[in-house]
C-alpha cells in the first residue's frame, strides 16, 4: 500500500487534487469552491476519501452505501452522479472485495441498473431482508430505491440502515435540503416533489457513528454544508435562490470528509484513481472506454445531460468522447508518477531506475 507521508505518495495525491479542480465546464466556481474547502478541511481530499473508505471497511463488514441521483426538468435524473456512483462501487470491489448499495429514488431503479451495467456491474435488487449473499464469478452491485414523500422515505431509511448496517456512506450529486429543509438545483431552480430525502439517511446514520464521503461540484449537493458558511459569502444563489422565502441553494448537510470537483462525475473519477494508487492496483481505476459505455447506457435508460438538459451522451456538458480523453490523460499522469514508463532500450518501470 502507498505510504503516507512520503514523497510519492504527496505528490500523486497533490496532482490528483489539482486535476479535480481544472475548470473545464468554464462554469467559473470551482476554484472559489475548493479554495473555501482548504479552509474547513486543509490537505488532500481525495486520498483523505480513499483511505477513509479502506480504515472503514477494514473496521466493519457491511456494504459501503452510496447514494446519488439529481433530477432536471419534470424530474429526470442527469447523467452527473449514477456514473460516478457505478465507478466508485466498482472500484470498492475490485479494491476490497466489498459489495455497495447504490440509493436511488423509485422512479429512477431502471436507470440505475443500466448504468452499472455500463460500468461492467452485474446489478441486483437488495434483498427484501437486507442480506447480501456474495455471487462468485461475477462483480455485483445492489440498488435500493427510496420513495419521493418524507414519511415514506424516512421510513425506507431506517430500515434501510438496520438491515444493511453499511461500513461507511458515500453521497455524489445528491441534493442536499439547504437551513430551510428545502432542496434546489443549483442555479435557484425548486426540486419539491421530486427528490427523496436522503439528507435524513446521512443525519441518522451519524447518530450511528457511522462515517461518510460527499461529493460535490456547485454547493446544493448533499455533504456540502462542510463549507455551507463560506460559499454564502461567495456565491449569491447559495445566499438566495431568487425566489422569495425559500433562502439560498447551499445544502446544510454536511459529510465527515467532502471532495469537491468541476464536475461530481470527475470527483468519483478522483477517489476512484486515489484507491487505485493507495491499493497499488491498477485494475481499480477503470479503461476510458468503459466510462464511454456507461454513460451511454445512463442516457439510453432515462438519463439526461445536465448542461443541456436532453438525452446526450454528455456529463455537465462535456461529452462522452471528452471524458474518453480526459480520462486517458488523468491514468496515464498517475501512471507515470508511479514510474510505469518504458526507456529507450525498451526496459519498463521505475524512471529513477531506467533512465541511465
Amino acid at each position: 500500500m502507498l505510504k503516507n507521508g512520503t514523497l510519492l505518495y504527496d505528490r500523486i495525491a497533490g496532482t490528483i487534487d489539482d486535476f479535480m479542480v481544472l475548470d473545464y465546464t468554464g462554469v467559473g466556481s470551482i476554484g472559489l469552491i475548493y479554495e473555501a474547502l482548504q479552509k474547513r478541511q486543509p490537505g488532500h481530499m481525495c486520498m483523505a476519501a480513499a483511505e477513509m473508505i479502506v480504515e472503514q471497511v477494514a473496521r466493519r463488514p457491511g456494504p459501503v452505501l452510496i447514494a446519488t441521483g439529481f433530477p432536471e426538468g419534470g424530474g429526470v435524473p442527469e447523467t452527473d452522479g449514477p456514473v460516478g456512483a457505478a465507478f466508485i462501487a466498482r472500484s470498492v470491489f475490485l479494491g476490497l472485495s466489498r459489495e455497495t448499495v447504490i440509493v436511488v429514488d423509485e422512479d429512477w431503479r431502471d436507470m440505475m441498473f443500466a448504468t452499472c451495467r455500463g460500468a461492467g456491474l452485474a446489478p441486483f435488487d437488495l434483498p427484501e431482508d437486507g442480506k447480501i449473499v456474495p455471487v462468485p464469478y461475477l462483480r455485483p452491485v445492489y440498488v435500493a430505491t427510496v420513495p419521493k414523500d418524507e414519511a415514506g422515505s424516512r421510513r425506507v431509511c431506517d430500515v434501510l440502515l438496520a438491515q444493511v448496517q453499511p461500513s461507511l456512506l458515500v453521497s455524489i450529486e445528491r441534493p442536499g435540503a439547504n437551513d430551510r429543509g428545502l432542496y434546489h438545483g443549483l442555479g435557484g431552480r425548486p426540486l419539491d416533489g421530486m427528490v427523496a430525502d436522503l439528507d435524513y439517511l446521512f443525519a441518522q446514520a451519524r447518530k450511528q457513528g457511522l462515517r461518510s464521503i460527499g461529493i460535490g461540484d456547485g454547493g446544493s449537493e448533499l455533504g456540502m454544508g462542510v463549507i455551507a458558511a463560506e460559499l454564502k459569502q461567495k456565491i449569491a444563489k447559495a445566499r438566495d435562490c431568487g425566489i422569495e422565502g425559500r433562502g439560498g441553494v447551499a445544502a446544510e448537510t454536511a459529510t465527515d470528509l467532502l471532495i469537491v470537483a468541476n464536475v461530481s462525475n470527475w470527483g468519483a473519477t478522483g477517489l476512484v484513481a486515489a484507491l487505485a494508487c493507495l491499493l497499488e492496483n491498477q485494475a481499480v481505476f477503470h479503461e476510458a472506454e468503459l466510462e464511454v459505455r456507461c454513460i451511454e447506457a445512463c442516457v439510453a435508460s432515462g438519463g439526461v445531460d445536465g448542461m443541456f438538459m436532453g438525452p446526450e451522451p454528455a456529463t455537465d456538458g462535456i461529452a462522452a468522447e471528452e471524458w474518453r480523453g480526459l480520462i486517458q490523460m488523468f491514468r496515464k499522469t498517475l501512471q507515470r508518477h508511479l514510474g510505469m514508463v518504458i526507456n529507450w532500450q525498451g526496459q519498463s518501470g521505475d524512471w529513477r531506475q531506467i533512465r541511465a
